[in-house]
């Protein structure tokens, strides 16, 4: 676990908890990847609070800093809204384990300045130069505080000409050629269904953060990191940017299709769609035999993968003319054993009643102070040796800045209401 290698520098670099242990007790209780770590969350709407969420998950304290009063602009992002609570449905999809700390960035930098001498990690999301203006750049905070990791994300980074523009994930998903390549092959650019340039950005910025952290216990010293939508996006390019760059073939729209392999899309069923795709011809061979339409391996056109591109066409009419013949319930008994990867498309009602969903426990259901539960999708990836799930709901606007600045920062009663009086606090 990362704590194993970070443990060597808790008293000189930054981590302040006093309680350290490996990942497995004498007890042999699981313990959290990243216990000890303190986040300064300066980020709003999705990339930012995404990555640090992921964060929170793994065991890191997060202090989601917000403007007093107004908070995260995503809490407004309704309807949906909770039950009795203006806190949007859209806020709790990327903010749990976290503390709301409301403190104005204009007027309330000392605080701030004491807050990163105490964290490990910095994270914020505005415009380039928009902290250098409020003295909280990483120029200013590095001289405060030699080791803290300072991860910018950005929509175009800190270099080139883009760099001052606002960045969301559509235009980021526009600029960096995703909707070139998405939605069908005659049909107009499509948007993916949920904001994939902004959850890849979150992520990259938590394993840069991590191996920041990392390089940290070697050095000493913390770094700036930047992280952007545009970069993001076009490094998950892929396939279609090599195919590009070294081949000179311009990418186009295949909509659920694949350029290389057939068949791989989804096709149309009595009652639905499903998605199957065959990776190899053995693949197809087993797709043609439960079909009961052996016939296919035999023919010319289709007796290998490139003969079934070439005949692309020819080949999804056959199959698309079968498949339209039973439900998809039907197909995927059919298919139940099949040695090709095959699915339904899912409503969302139909995702989180599958099975599958509902026998891993995926969806976690806590208490909330106002809506009486909420619901959550927990972290999709399991350790063997550590935890890394939801120990707290998303929080309530400022529900936590008296806490975090009497206990972490010493503030009395005589600080705290001269904050809250010049409204620098919430």
């Amino acid at each position: 676990m990362l704590l194993k290698y970070l443990r060597p520098t808790v008293v000189n670099y930054g981590m302040h908890r006093r309680n350290y242990s490996s990942a497995i007790t004498a007890e042999g209780g699981k313990q959290f990847p990243l216990e000890g770590i303190r986040i300064l969350d300066l980020t709003r709407i999705v990339a930012g609070p995404y990555c640090t969420m992921v964060l929170g998950d793994l065991g890191a304290e997060v202090y989601k800093i917000e403007r007093p009063f107004e908070g995260d602009e995503s809490r407004k992002w309704g309807p949906p809204f909770m039950r009795n609570s203006t806190d949007s449905v859209y806020f709790m999809a990327a903010n749990r384990n976290k503390k709301s700390v409301c403190v104005n960035l204009k007027t309330g930098r000392d605080v701030i300045y004491e807050l990163a001498k105490k964290c490990d990690v910095l994270v914020e999301n505005y415009v380039p130069g928009k902290l250098d203006a409020l003295g909280l750049g990483y120029d200013k905070l590095k001289k405060i505080a030699p080791s803290l990791v300072y991860c910018s994300i950005t929509g175009f980074g800190s270099e080139g000409p883009y760099k001052t523009k606002p960045g969301y994930d559509v235009i980021a998903a526009s600029m960096g050629g995703l909707l070139h390549i998405t939605g069908s092959e005659n049909g107009p650019p499509a948007k993916v269904g949920i904001a994939i340039t902004d959850i890849a950005t979150g992520l990259y910025a938590h394993g840069a953060i991590l191996a920041a952290l990392l390089q940290r216990h070697r050095t000493g010293r913390g770094q700036k990191i930047d992280v952007n939508l545009f970069s993001t996006q076009v490094a998950c390019l892929i396939n279609m940017a090599s195919n590009y760059l070294n081949a000179g073939k311009e990418a186009k729209r295949w909509g659920t299709a694949h350029e290389s392999i057939v068949p791989y899309e989804a096709f149309k069923t009595s009652t639905g769609y499903i998605t199957l795709g065959c990776g190899s011809d053995a693949q197809f061979i087993s797709l043609c035999r439960l079909l009961g339409m052996e016939e296919l391996v035999q023919d010319e056109r289709f007796v290998n993968n490139r003969t079934r591109v070439t005949h692309r066409k020819e080949l999804i009419a056959i199959l698309s003319d079968i498949l339209q013949s039973k439900s998809s319930s039907e197909w995927m008994d059919v298919f139940e054993s099949a040695s090709f990867p095959v699915g339904p498309i899912n409503s969302m009602k139909e995702v989180f009643e599958d099975r599958h969903v509902q026998a891993i426990g995926i969806v976690k259901t806590l208490p909330h102070p106002l809506a009486g539960e909420v619901k959550l999708v927990g972290p999709p990836v399991v350790y063997g040796e550590a935890k890394n799930e939801i120990t707290s709901i998303p929080p309530q606007l400022g529900q936590h800045t008296d806490e975090v600045l009497r206990n972490l920062l010493g503030y009395g009663d005589t600080e705290m209401g001269r904050l809250r009086k010049a409204k620098i606090i919430q």
